[in-house]
């Protein structure tokens, strides 16, 4: 999961605090609580790390291998597609056994990014895609055998959706190619199944399964609660997996036009801890033969589709506002919460660049492809957010055009106290502050305390904590001692009176003064927030889960209609003043006296589903694909693309 910086940038917290759930206690129906796409969420780290000897382990591996080379007769330099990959320990074995054209795709983005740089790290030659087994990205007539492995078949709410997955299998599979599919034996497991069970999972990690059948007995409802031994529960989750006898897998799949549909044997996982094996305890292999025409080979006719290309951070760079200065798991979770979202814009075809050392040349290579360039790479060019301008500034020197504010926008805007002063060159009103130099070892304090210390240059919150709100000169002193520590004594520091008042963001979405929405203003909520801390969003807000400030939350602004409409007015103001473009987040304080003042302008602010600007975008109606829509609707109308 991310969150905001003070600026608007994505901010990934702590690893793991993604699966730090509440836990719900008894259940008395665990149906209830599973959603429908809870397949969607549950294949992470700590998927691999609870099942992890029954799917990471390589002696299984290597003997369903030989096991399913034996039942299909498959040749070297056959077209094999890994369906329902996860992290590939299938298509990684038969490519270490010299089959030279695997594929394998998968709906987790941690899993296939697992397959990746397993893949890289062996030298290997397959390719994993990300993408929905209902609707597979290759071309009719296109696979000599498709494997769907490690009971990866089920999960949907309907029958429905089952099938429309076996009917694209049938479409990709050649005339005669072949399907190999390992499920559980839903016979044996409706009858079999453990309605309780609990394991450790190494020396750190106590794994509790309850289970019970739906109420049409189709399904196998599993609750899963982890633990950990010094962060107590992790996880608190539901999943469903489709029972499928002989005759009703059978009967799918002849529905679905397959042939020759034959059960030449069972898998038997020889677990080495050979405790809980839930779903993988027993499976049949099933293999079906497609008996079809070649489809007619068409012309290809102009696509009117918008190629879209999604620039974003570089995940094998560091990154020093990161926690551990690395993507971690939230990141990619976050990454591929937008890559869902995306998704589903059926008028857009995204693909995504993120690798920075061969950006020029990709965008060079693919220049003539390119409809539009999605810029949400506001970790900066190498992850340098003092580069962020350069992103930009690249793709207009290669006059391709981007959504998003340019590189002056983006270069003012970096530098608070310069957007203060653009500020009050225009009479809206910022908190009181002074400017503290580089050279700078004694000053004057012309305003009153409490003060708050900045860096006048900086993202994510970083070097802005609690000790950055002071009462007295001792504290200010420090205050200033700590951030010139942290980011180096040629680095000029802001401070601000520190206004008591409402904290809130506006987000406008368009460009004034044509086509425009102004979102639902929101602050932030403190009142869980005990009374002796100052009320900002800092650091620990975003950072550190065991702070106070973790619990803050951002709620509708409890302001006046007439304080809304000035704010509004103003916003759109130095939105036009700025130039910023498509999308841009305002962030003001109200003082003591209900007044407000300008604290930040964020061009390009933090694009994640938890975010900000997505928050005020649900109070307007709109979800987080709807958002994203919006956002490259202005671009596309503002450059004109598309008419």
């Amino acid at each position: 999961m991310k969150t905001e910086g003070e600026n608007g940038k994505s901010l990934p917290k702590r690893k793991n605090v993604l699966f730090k759930r509440k836990v719900l206690g008894p259940i008395d129906n665990l149906e209830e609580n599973v959603t429908p796409d809870w397949w969607q969420k549950i294949f992470n780290f700590l998927y691999l790390k609870t099942d992890g000897d029954v799917v990471n382990d390589q002696t299984i591996t290597t003997g369903e291998i030989d096991r399913f080379l034996d039942i299909c007769n498959v040749a070297k330099d056959d077209h094999i597609l890994d369906l329902c990959c996860g992290q590939g320990r299938h298509s990684l074995e038969l490519a270490r056994r010299g089959f030279k054209n695997v594929e394998g795709l998968d709906r987790s983005h941690y899993l296939i990014q697992k397959a990746k740089t397993q893949n890289q790290k062996e030298g290997l030659d397959i390719k994993f895609k990300e993408g929905d087994a209902r609707k597979i990205p290759y071309s009719t007539d296109d696979m000599d055998l498709v494997m769907i492995l490690g009971n990866s078949f089920g999960y949907f709410d309907t029958v429905d959706d089952d099938m429309k997955i076996l009917k694209e299998v049938f479409r990709i599979l050649k005339p005669w190619g072949k399907l190999l599919i390992d499920l559980t034996d839903g016979e044996y497991l409706k009858k079999n199944f453990e309605p309780r069970s609990w394991e450790w999972i190494g020396k750190r990690h106590f794994v509790c399964r309850e289970r019970s059948l739906s109420v049409d007995e189709q399904r196998l409802i599993t609750r899963e609660v982890i633990t950990h031994v010094e962060k107590g529960v992790i996880a608190d989750q539901f999943y469903a997996e489709r029972l499928y006898t002989r005759e009703k897998i059978i009967n799918l799949l002849k529905a679905a036009g397959f042939t020759d549909i034959n059960f030449p044997g069972r898998l038997e996982t020889a677990s080495q801890r050979n405790q809980d094996l839930g779903m993988m305890a027993k499976r049949l292999i099933i293999t079906a033969v497609v008996r079809k025409d070649w489809a007619p080979v068409r012309k290809k006719t102009r696509e009117e589709v918008k190629n879209v290309v999604v620039l974003l951070g570089d995940p094998r760079r560091p990154d020093l506002l990161k926690p551990n200065a690395v993507f971690d798991d939230d990141d990619l979770y976050t990454i591929d919460e937008l890559k869902n979202a995306l998704r589903e814009l059926k008028d857009f075809k995204f693909s995504y660049f993120n690798n920075h050392t061969t950006l020029i040349h990709d965008l060079m290579k693919n220049k003539n492809k390119i409809d539009l360039v999605f810029n949400l790479c506001d970790e900066g060019f190498n992850n340098d957010p003092r580069k962020e301008l350069h992103v930009p500034s690249l793709l207009e020197k290669l006059e391709i055009p981007y959504t998003g504010s340019g590189p002056q926008t983006l270069a003012y805007c970096y530098d608070k106290s310069l957007i203060r002063g653009i500020a009050q060159e225009m009479a809206i009103p910022v908190a009181k502050a002074f400017f503290i130099k580089p050279e700078d070892s004694t000053f004057e304090l012309p305003i009153e305390f409490p003060v708050i210390v900045k860096p006048n240059f900086g993202d994510s919150s970083f070097g802005i904590t609690q000790r950055s709100v002071t009462f007295n000169l001792d504290e200010l002193i420090n205050a200033i001692s700590e951030i010139r520590e942290k980011f180096g004594y040629d680095k000029p520091i802001l401070v601000e009176e520190f206004l008591s008042g409402n904290d809130m963001s506006v987000g406008i979405i368009g460009n004034p003064p044509e086509q425009y929405v102004v979102l639902p203003v929101i602050e932030e909520d403190y009142s869980e927030l005990p009374e002796d801390l100052p009320k900002i969003c800092g650091y620990e807000a975003k950072w550190d889960p065991d702070s106070p400030y973790w619990k803050l939350k951002s709620v509708p602004a409890n302001i006046p209609d007439e304080t809304k409409k000035l704010l509004e007015d103003w916003c759109l103001k130095l939105v036009e003043r700025l130039d910023c473009r498509d999308y841009t987040r305002l962030d003001w304080r109200l003082d003591s006296q209900g007044n407000p003042r300008l604290l930040e302008v964020n061009p390009n602010p933090g694009w994640c589903w938890d975010g900000h600007l997505n928050k005020m975008s649900k109070l307007a109606g709109m979800s987080y694909t709807e958002m994203l829509k919006a956002i490259l609707a202005a671009a596309s109308e503002r450059l004109k693309i598309g008419r």
